[in-house]
């Protein structure tokens, strides 16, 4: 099968599943034509995007966050207001896409949470597959906890989570800890998509800690701590354009741009994560049995979720600061006992490969082509 990527720039997250995904697919002999990524003048796409995606890449502007001042808090309604003043030029970006899609003609548009994937869907004419992938989809799910109290912010994070499934017939929804079958048939519960370096790591235990946040706001805050605390090092992660990387405010805390490499590498061996609450980031650290502090960034209600849904998971605890002592207590309290999150983990490789299979399955009047690519498809599945 041919497949084409649209994925959200937001973060990391999106990013590295689409890596992690490339990677299996072309393994199995399936095809990524081209990966559209959304961007913005808030983020940078870290260069190894570039480096780790065989397929070429286009980038198009896409619908992002606003920020208050010190890159800390999501503005809601700025973000709202913002975006629909854009319009013309996510035009200009759904054009982009559809020059990829009438260039490749892939069998499967594969979405990574990006709104334009969806409005894409409703918008133009393509014969092919529309699914979208990411752990938002499990909201679907009747057993999925959201976060309480924020009544307008759910609703639009549902929305949101909506829009970008415009047409979807495949929801994979990723998620920390196996779930139940759902009534919606066109939702499939998966485990997390982990990337092979990952996997390849052997975790230790150094007298560090691993800090990664989406917004550089809260780069301050850490500073404030590590001064206080200066027998705690802190080893941290940013994408902060204007900093040099390597940076060491103080003797106890340095300052890294994003790189995927050294961060797992530093995640292998810290003794545990603090971090705003970003799915893929804690997926990692729970594979290496990371115990993990999550510090949802104010204003946006998907992570307040996705901290409550790791904490029910075991991965760690919620914190509404960069307070590493909360961390260190609890790490106190549980002891040495790691999660075990691996059995579930290594299960996404047959379960996606059920679906491709389930998707290949010809009609009655199909062609031999057809038959021949359901049995290679199998083939996979027993071997």
């Amino acid at each position: 099968m041919k497949f084409l990527f649209i994925v959200q720039g937001e973060g990391r997250g999106h990013m590295t599943q689409a890596i992690a995904l490339s990677q299996k697919l072309e393994s199995w002999g399936h095809i990524v034509s081209a990966v559209c990524i959304g961007k913005s003048a808030r983020r940078q796409i870290p260069a190894f995007v570039h480096q780790k995606i065989s397929a070429p890449i286009y980038l198009f502007e896409s619908p992002n966050f606003v920020t208050d001042e010190k890159q800390k808090s999501i503005l809601l309604w700025k973000t709202i207001t913002y975006n629909l003043g854009q319009i013309n030029k996510y035009q200009k970006s759904l054009r982009i896409i559809d020059e990829q899609v009438n260039k490749y003609q892939p069998d499967v548009i594969l979405n990574f949470y990006d709104i334009l994937g969806g409005l894409y869907k409703l918008l133009y004419k393509h014969t092919g597959e529309f699914w979208t992938i990411g752990h938002q989809y499990l909201i679907e799910h009747p057993e999925f906890p959201f976060a309480p109290n924020q009544t307008l912010a759910k609703w639009l994070f549902k929305l949101n989570t909506n829009l970008t499934a415009i047409g979807a017939s495949k929801k994979l929804a990723l998620s920390f800890r196996n779930f139940a079958s759902s009534s919606n048939k066109n939702l499939y519960i998966l485990p997390p998509l982990l990337r092979r370096e990952v996997k390849d790591l052997q975790p230790k235990n150094d007298d560090f800690f691993l800090c990664y946040m989406v917004n550089p706001g809260y780069g301050q805050e850490v500073i404030n701590f590590a001064t206080a605390n200066p027998n705690i090092e802190i080893v941290a992660f940013w994408d902060h354009k204007s900093m040099p990387n390597g940076n060491k405010p103080v003797p106890n805390l340095i300052f890294h741009q994003v790189n995927d490499r050294l961060f797992l590498e530093k995640m292998a061996s810290c003794k545990g994560l603090v971090s705003t609450a970003g799915f893929e980031s804690i997926c990692e650290a729970m594979y290496m049995g990371k115990p993990v502090m999550m510090v949802p960034v104010a204003g946006q209600y998907e992570q307040a979720c996705n901290a409550m849904d790791a904490e029910i998971s075991g991965a760690g605890i919620q914190s509404t600061d960069f307070d590493f002592r909360k961390l260190i207590e609890y790490i106190d309290q549980k002891g040495t006992e790691a999660l075990d999150s691996k059995t579930w983990f290594d299960q996404f490789d047959s379960l996606f490969l059920k679906i491709i299979a389930e998707n290949d399955k010809p009609p009655l009047n199909s062609s031999s082509v057809r038959r021949v690519k359901k049995s290679k498809a199998f083939g996979i599945l027993s071997s």
